[in-house]
């Protein structure tokens, strides 16, 4: 048996070359597929790509890649379909692993529900190649 709730759908995410570290400037591509639900019951899906920061202080968080399908522009079950994203990656913000803040690359999934719910999946990668900082002794 499944360990999804009834009518909460699988996202599944996948980058083409199964990296997870890319050079600013080089091409992400990958693919998405939604799963496990009704296609009558998608209102709208979401792809993005974007950058976010975790750690003190005020969390920042910007999209590079954004597209939107929605059921009103794609024929009944398009959005169950296999679908391809692809974007040439920005040369900033680079990845980082500090003792204060992080930041965080992802492409994000976002299946959007007719009856109003919504559900995300997210593809972590990393963009550029800063070593992970270390906390210095006094």
């Amino acid at each position: 048996m499944s360990d999804l709730p009834v009518g909460q759908p699988l996202i599944s995410i996948q980058l083409t070359d199964r990296r997870s570290s890319y050079r600013p400037g080089e091409l992400l591509r990958g693919s998405f597929q939604i799963d496990a639900i009704e296609a009558h019951e998608l209102h709208a899906v979401e792809v993005s790509v974007l950058w976010y920061t975790e750690g003190k202080g005020d969390e920042d968080l910007a999209v590079h890649h954004f597209e939107r399908i929605s059921a009103d522009s794609v024929s009944p079950g398009a959005l169950q379909e296999m679908r391809h994203f692809q974007t040439t990656l920005p040369v900033s913000p680079l990845s980082y692993e500090g003792v204060i803040v992080k930041i965080c690359w992802c492409v994000r999934v976002r299946a959007f529900l007719k009856r109003g719910r919504n559900y995300v999946s997210e593809q972590d990668f990393r963009l550029g190649n800063v070593p992970v900082a270390e906390t210095v002794a006094p």
